[in-house]
């Protein structure tokens, strides 16, 4: 069973190699290279988000797409032979959204928006960071899939029936609970967090194997990848996404249009995050931006759609 009570899906088959986007691996659409560049947790500087609008605007369709891993997209970039431009790749890399080339594939960790800016739950930025530099810090592990996703909860129960590979929920400031695919795993101190689920990946790798049809997630293994355990009592329960608007205590939710944010808008909320005293926004799972502290009611508005190939 799922960690919600549904049932297990089958095995997946995989026929193709996994092909999911990134800045050294666009994806040819339509209207040129698409480029997707990974937030962990959705955190994103100020000076990250008004060099990558400069980019969209100089290079691409003038917008910042976001998705619904927390992650930024940029559209109708230029290159040929299935890579980008070097002048468009020399800008990406100052944007600082590329710190590790080589991993940026697997970048993948979405944690609760609000962590650490509410005072509730388990603040989650440490242990993320630290997960990213273990993720980085081993060359086999670029080679986990580019849809292999990690999932961290704080305890406020907002991210806690997103599907994940490998994640955790924080049960309190000093324990979290392990998810492992679609089963609950072991009890783990957060500060012990990440290297318990860097081992749990380099154990999937182990045991995926190689080549079209080597699996992109845990739940695609013939066996659970470590022993399920049961749900923890002190669990919460499952959360809405937080409300658009004025969220007193942490900041301002703004919903972002589904052909996503031009150079304007993203230097209005620049400069609104600036104003508030904060570095950086927070890119969320909803696609919309958290700009943490700031206040009154949202000016960036929209209806929002799936973004090909981030979808589970």
């Amino acid at each position: 069973m799922s960690p919600m009570g549904s049932p297990s899906p089958s095995p997946t088959v995989r026929a193709r190699r996994d092909r999911c986007p990134g800045a050294l691996r666009p994806w040819p659409a339509d209207d040129g290279l698409l480029v997707r560049l990974r937030l962990v947790g959705g955190r994103l500087p100020v000076r990250s988000l008004r060099a990558l609008a400069a980019v969209a605007q100089e290079y691409g369709d003038g917008r910042i797409h976001v998705t619904g891993r927390a992650n930024v997209q940029l559209r109708a970039l230029p290159g040929s032979g299935g890579r980008l431009s070097p002048e468009v790749l020399r800008a990406l890399e100052g944007t600082g959204l590329l710190p590790s080339p080589s991993h940026e594939l697997v970048r993948n960790v979405m944690v609760s928006p609000r962590t650490g800016l509410s005072g509730a739950g388990a603040d989650l930025r440490p242990v993320a960071a630290e997960l990213d530099a273990l993720l980085c810090a081993e060359p086999r592990r670029a080679a986990l899939p580019g849809r292999f996703l990690f999932v961290l909860d704080d305890g406020s129960g907002d991210l806690l029936e997103r599907p994940c590979d490998l994640g955790l929920v924080a049960l309190d400031a000093r324990t979290a609970q392990l998810r492992v695919g679609e089963h609950w795993g072991p009890l783990t101190p957060l500060e012990e967090a990440p290297a318990a689920l860097v081992r749990l990946a380099d154990r999937f790798l182990e045991l995926r194997g190689d080549g079209p049809d080597a699996p992109w997630h845990v739940a695609e293994l013939p066996s659970p990848l470590t022993e399920p355990a049961p749900p923890d009592p002190g669990l919460p329960e499952p959360a809405p996404p937080l409300p658009h608007g004025s969220v007193p205590g942490i900041g301002r939710h703004v919903p972002v249009p589904e052909d996503g944010l031009d150079r304007a808008a993203a230097e209005a909320l620049a400069a609104e995050a600036v104003g508030a005293g904060s570095g950086e926004l927070v890119v969320t799972p909803w696609r919309s931006v958290l700009v943490p502290g700031a206040g009154g009611h949202g000016l960036v508005s929209g209806e929002h759609g799936l973004v090909p190939g981030e979808a589970r």
